[in-house]
């Protein structure tokens, strides 16, 4: 129920009929509590004139009316992202945590002590226009404005705020130049065969110790991410039934070798078993007999998980390997096999991506071996690849057709 219009502080002479001293008007409006069940009033104040205040009092009738009204909540933007973070953080994994923190904390830059209820669609959109001022990458701003969308869509949820300032922003993206697009590749750096095999055979003479031989091999033939060659334990590995059980993934954002964290695969058609080459298996039983011989010789300081490719030097030994040091390792292979040094270790993921396509394995059977249900970078591989075999098929069967029509 609306109540009475007034205003506030009026020091206009007695029967003035219009104010000219900058009094703000007010109206009241009888609500029932939630929580407590009883009838409370509520003071919305701050309008110019008397018209103004009647105005918004009718929506406030019309929500109440129709039941839609929601009682915003005087809570800040910075206590409100915490909250939403705490409740994201029991249901995704650490490292996805840390990225939505960085986030955040460039939405705070803008809204830390700003209310919820008072954050507008210009205000949110012009911060997406300032970090485009600032130099960010639009994978960068993207990302903080999917952030955004989470916390103000969870306010809009728990009838924290009425309207969501992110509906309608978008992000601005630079703009390529022509030649900018001409010259851009849609197909990732990978390795052909021939250098690929070039790459490999370098490695027994100028790799830094035995693992970097079964460890590059292993990429390659299995297309595996590096996260989880790195997680990879004795366990997963079956040599009866020459198969690999990819269960879990490496997370490490500080490079130190013994504070690491073991987390589930990246998406759930990741955790899968990959059927491998006895080639694999023999390089993987030699490594673990010398494994065995350096467990022994710091049998009271091994680091004792049962890590495939784990640190064979005495401080660390035990302690599994991490992305970081075979990227590097793997740039040094490359300058000596005089191949592109800017490839990495998921190059070999693509390679092995555009040696199966080669071999005419399915697409459908790829991506269930490299465990994702939806990639655009291995279906454009994949594309690039088999372009032409298809060409191939369609002037065979224009041949067999010829001088039949």
């Amino acid at each position: 129920m609306l109540g009475s219009f007034r205003q506030r502080g009026c020091k206009c002479p007695p029967g003035r009929k219009r104010c000219t001293c900058g009094a703000k008007w007010y109206y009241r409006y009888d609500i029932t509590d939630p929580v407590t069940g009883k009838r409370k009033q509520k003071e919305i104040g701050g309008f110019r004139t008397k018209k103004e205040a009647e105005e918004a009092a009718k929506k406030i009738q019309y929500e109440l009316q129709a039941g839609t009204y929601i009682e915003e909540k005087n809570i800040t933007f910075e206590q409100f992202a915490k909250e939403w973070l705490d409740g994201y953080a029991a249901k995704v994994k650490v490292s996805t945590v840390r990225l939505r923190k960085c986030e955040i904390n460039r939405l705070m830059g803008y809204f830390r002590h700003l209310k919820m209820k008072n954050i507008t669609r210009k205000q949110y959109q012009d911060v997406l226009y300032d970090l485009k001022k600032k130099g960010l990458a639009d994978k960068t701003i993207v990302g903080t404005h999917r952030a955004g969308r989470m916390i103000f869509k969870k306010a809009i949820e728990l009838e924290v705020i009425k309207k969501d300032p992110t509906e309608f922003a978008f992000v601005p993206k630079t703009k390529k130049t022509i030649d900018e697009l001409e010259q851009e590749e849609g197909i990732p750096k990978y390795l052909e065969k021939e250098e690929l095999v070039r790459f490999l055979s370098v490695i027994p003479d100028h790799g830094m110790d035995v693992r970097d031989y079964p460890i590059f091999l292993t990429l390659a033939y299995t297309g595996m991410r590096v996260g989880e060659l790195c997680a990879l334990k004795w366990s997963d590995v079956d040599f009866d039934e020459q198969t690999i059980d990819i269960t879990k993934t490496y997370y490490n954002p500080n490079n130190s070798i013994k504070e690491y964290t073991l987390l589930p695969p990246k998406t759930k058609r990741s955790k899968r078993i990959i059927n491998v080459e006895q080639t694999i298996l023999d390089e993987l039983l030699k490594l673990k007999k010398m494994q065995t011989e350096v467990r022994m010789r710091y049998r009271d300081t091994y680091y004792d998980k049962g890590f495939v490719f784990a640190q064979m030097d005495k401080e660390n030994a035990g302690y599994p390997i991490y992305p970081k040091l075979i990227g590097t390792r793997m740039k040094r292979l490359l300058k000596i096999s005089g191949l592109n040094q800017s490839l990495s270790p998921h190059s070999l993921r693509h390679t092995h991506t555009s040696l199966l396509a080669e071999a005419g394995v399915s697409l459908e059977q790829i991506m269930d071996r490299l465990g994702h249900s939806n990639d655009e970078t291995t279906r454009n591989i994949y594309l690039h690849i088999t372009k032409p075999k298809k060409k191939e098929a369609s002037h065979k069967f224009g041949q067999l057709m010829q001088g039949l029509l």
